[in-house]
């Protein structure tokens, strides 16, 4: 069966910027940013973007158009390694379980953005409805909403169906983003808000966890996990520039957070909103803000729409992993694998629609354990296993950015991913 490419690389580079851009983005980083000091938390989060983020995908994306295949390539392409006949699995369990999960808070999205536009969702008390809501059956049919908008994109293929749908959101997104940050940064009283973003608190610099919830973030927002950006390397044609792909990727990535930050924090201060609240920051908090603000609705509605292309274009990379997986393995039908699989994650998911603690456990373990476990893995057998001409020549770079590469690749990546599980169990979840 002749694999599939991506037309061009602006397709690429868009699919790989709406794979990074998820929930991550607007949910995490923004509460990340206001508990650990304003802008002191940029500095670490930037230095930790370009140690990890740019030379983990920069890996993760070689590996995939060397092999030609998905993740299970590696079994194959590296016969003689132990590591490498269990980490494909390890991988490919990691993001399948993050798919489980994740879409079931995206369909926690979709219930929020229905009800902004139907006008249901005025004069809530909004911590009280989100908890009486999620954790329950209640959220059932909205997780299986999502599967399906996921699955109908993965099944239509990687140009008609996952490139062709992040050329037309990506954009979107970001004309979004562009309405919402003007009308957040408009408000009376947000100037607080930027100000407290801009200033770095340099005492935050000095403390540990700074550094350790910065480095989570700039590990797992771009998706590195040793498949899921792999898979989409290995419909990339040879011609395109990886590094150039990459380095774009994580720029759109960052900028989308600081865009998403700016909209959420200023606003917070506008009507002196909790911006600590961790991640019911989305769910509780914002809908406060939108609750108090004139046009509040429309605004609130054009937000959710926004988070929804944020989390489907980063849902459908997740689902591709699997996916991919056993078309490679069972040789079924793209249509056939996608179904499938959406099948199974909503079965399992079912389990966690209904106990919000369990819901917990799994996601922890699936993201702060089993991801970095499956990236490191299969990041060392491709900085470890090839020759370094190898490497340099899939790059395809000038030599002093390949050698540089491969040095934090080596040394400084594939330690860092087990450093990153060591402190995810002394901090808790750190991404």
């Amino acid at each position: 069966m002749k694999r599939e490419n991506f037309k061009n690389k602006i397709g690429f580079i868009l699919s790989c910027s709406g794979a990074a851009i998820g929930l991550g983005n607007i949910w995490l980083f923004s509460w990340k940013v206001g508990k650990y000091g304003g802008g002191a938390f940029l500095i670490p989060y930037f230095i930790f973007m370009v140690l990890f983020a740019i030379v983990g995908l920069i890996g993760e994306i070689s590996l995939g158009r060397m092999m030609k295949r998905g993740v299970l390539g590696v079994t194959t392409y590296f016969p003689k390694s132990m590591i490498g006949k269990i980490a494909p699995y390890i991988s490919i369990s990691s993001v399948w379980g993050i798919y489980t999960f994740y879409v079931i808070v995206f369909g926690w999205v979709l219930k929020y953005f229905c009800m902004y536009i139907t006008g249901d969702i005025i004069n809530k008390n909004y911590e009280s409805y989100f908890f009486n809501f999620a954790g329950t059956s209640k959220s059932i049919p909205w997780h299986l909403l999502g599967i399906i908008l996921s699955v109908i994109i993965i099944s239509l293929g990687i140009s008609k169906g996952i490139e062709k749908f992040n050329k037309i959101v990506m954009p979107i997104m970001f004309i979004l983003f562009i309405f919402l940050l003007f009308k957040s940064l408009t408000l009376k009283g947000a100037q607080e808000g930027i100000y407290y973003l801009l200033k770095p608190d340099w005492t935050k610099l000095l403390e540990l966890k700074t550094w350790v919830m910065a480095l989570g973030q700039a590990f797992f927002t771009v998706g590195i996990s040793g498949s899921a950006l792999l898979v989409y390397g290995s419909y990339l044609k040879k011609e395109v520039s990886i590094v150039d792909s990459v380095v774009k990727t994580c720029i759109l990535d960052t900028i989308a957070a600081l865009m998403a930050g700016f909209i959420i924090i200023p606003a917070a201060f506008a009507f002196n909103l909790d911006i600590t609240s961790g991640p019911a920051l989305l769910f509780i908090t914002v809908p406060t803000i939108f609750e108090n603000m004139i046009g509040g609705q429309l605004i609130g509605s054009l937000f959710f729409l926004n988070i929804i292309f944020a989390a489907l274009s980063s849902a459908i990379n997740l689902l591709e992993v699997p996916v991919d997986a056993f078309i490679d393995k069972f040789k079924v039908t793209r249509i056939k694998g996608s179904i499938l699989v959406g099948s199974i994650s909503f079965i399992i998911g079912l389990f966690l629609d209904t106990n919000i603690n369990l819901f917990g456990s799994f996601a922890d373990f699936t993201n702060g354990f089993l991801l970095p476990l499956g990236a490191g893995l299969i990041l060392a057998i491709f900085f470890y296993n090839l020759p370094k001409e190898k490497i340099f020549e899939e790059l395809n770079t000038k030599k002093n950015i390949g050698e540089l590469i491969y040095f934090i690749g080596k040394y400084i990546f594939v330690p860092g991913t087990f450093l990153i599980i060591l402190l995810g169990i002394l901090y808790g979840s750190i991404g």
